[in-house]
């Protein structure tokens, strides 16, 4: 068996430290360099400083073999990660005539002048290989030091990304001769982290010595993510993939996907196969629910259109909500919800209409129905199904997971 290489990520800017940027590289390295056959062990985070870089630079060389930098590497004076691993590796900034013209391309084509700044951005350490940045300014740097591999890339998430993806992947693979890993995520909702351990329990417990499972819980959803390593045996994906119908007979109706699939690509493509098409009438979710049916590529197929009835003249004269069912039951009531995913159906012209109500919170509650109260209806043809429930977990939380509980009633209830 080879020994995976272990991958440190580096990431700079005072910006990450402030929360005023998401650090979203380092999942997508992560799950690159995952599927590559290396494991990151450790991300950190440092601020525009010297003494700090190069204090993670010297940390992250004695436990990886691969470090993985981004940021600092624009034109203005706050960005100094060339200049730090300039004088780290001992070298001086030499002008790369290709990085050059890449940079002056770039300035040609936008028609606008390029400044000195910018022409400084084409000089890099001799003793780096220039990783060429085929959408920015500022290229990368691939050093080789005593047996440690250091990658230097733009902080920019696209330009990071198409640097990545074309050049440093390959060149990791060819250098280390990674092993294989095979991943499976198996997608699951409606059942919580705990339970879903307990049911499957046995079947985790005669997993082989190289296979691993993890569980990755998000709003009321859990992703199985189940990794094999190389043990030298033939067919390792083959060898992945037979564990998943035992899987499947311990979780049945709980797994709505296998891959990397959203929920509500999963009920997309329900809807197409079934030849259906839906609409919404939202409350308490605020349109965040036809939001993540749209955020789908192709549900033009599909979804016709939604109705945002957060006040309740709307949901009388656009659904067709009854002034009496409001009086006695409240807006957040089944009875309610019943009344505005049939009102939905009937005035977007639909197969299937989903309706939410709630009390999102932070305030708005009673005693009879506190913050968190959420209702929520699907209705079709031939039926009309209503369900209540309390997600007191902060106001977006609760959108979020009324959503989520809403898309998987629309998946178990569908005509098949």
């Amino acid at each position: 068996m080879r020994q995976v290489p272990n991958a440190e990520i580096i990431t700079i800017g005072d910006e990450l430290l402030y929360g005023q940027v998401v650090d979203t590289n380092s999942a997508f390295m992560g799950q690159e360099l995952g599927k590559l056959g290396i494991r990151v062990r450790q991300i950190t985070s440092v601020s525009d400083r010297a003494a700090e870089i190069v204090l993670a630079l010297d940390a992250a060389r004695e436990r990886a073999d691969v470090v993985l930098i981004t940021g600092g590497l624009g034109p203005t004076k706050d960005d100094l990660t060339k200049h730090i691993l300039t004088e780290y590796f001992r070298s001086e900034l030499v002008l790369h005539e290709p990085s050059l013209r890449d940079v002056e391309g770039i300035f040609a084509r936008f028609n606008r002048p390029m400044l000195q700044v910018n022409r400084q951005q084409a000089y890099l350490p001799a003793a780096c290989t220039p990783i060429r940045n085929a959408v920015g300014t500022a290229p990368g740097m691939w050093f080789e030091d005593r047996e440690v591999v250091f990658v230097s890339m733009p902080g920019v998430p696209f330009e990071m990304k198409r640097m990545m993806t074309d050049i440093v992947l390959p060149k990791l693979k060819e250098h280390f001769h990674t092993a294989p890993i095979e991943h499976l995520v198996v997608q699951t909702v409606g059942l919580g982290e705990s339970f879903l351990a307990e049911k499957i329990a046995d079947w985790e417990d005669n997993l082989p010595p190289n296979f691993k499972l993890a569980y990755l819980p998000n709003l009321g959803a859990v992703r199985l993510r189940l990794t094999a390593t190389d043990d030298g045996l033939p067919d390792l994906r083959g060898r992945l993939e037979a564990h998943l119908p035992l899987l499947r007979e311990r979780l049945g109706d709980y797994i709505f996907a296998v891959g990397e699939v959203s929920l509500e690509a999963a009920v997309g493509q329900l809807l197409v196969e079934r030849n259906l098409t839906i609409g919404t009438a939202e409350s308490c979710t605020g349109g965040y629910l036809a939001h993540k049916l749209t955020s789908v590529a192709g549900s033009s197929r599909y979804f016709l259109g939604g109705i945002l009835a957060y006040h309740n003249d709307i949901k009388i004269k656009q659904l067709g909500v009854s002034t009496e069912t409001l009086a006695t039951h409240g807006a957040v009531s089944e009875a309610t919800v019943c009344e505005m995913a049939e009102g939905a159906r009937r005035h977007l012209g639909v197969d299937v209409a989903l309706a939410t109500s709630g009390i999102a919170g932070p305030d708005g509650g009673t005693p009879e129905k506190p913050v968190g109260t959420i209702c929520i209806a699907y209705a079709d043809a031939h039926q009309t199904i209503s369900k209540q429930f309390s997600f007191d977990r902060g106001r977006q939380l609760n959108v979020e997971y009324t959503t989520t509980t809403i898309l998987n009633l629309l998946r178990q209830s569908l005509p098949k």
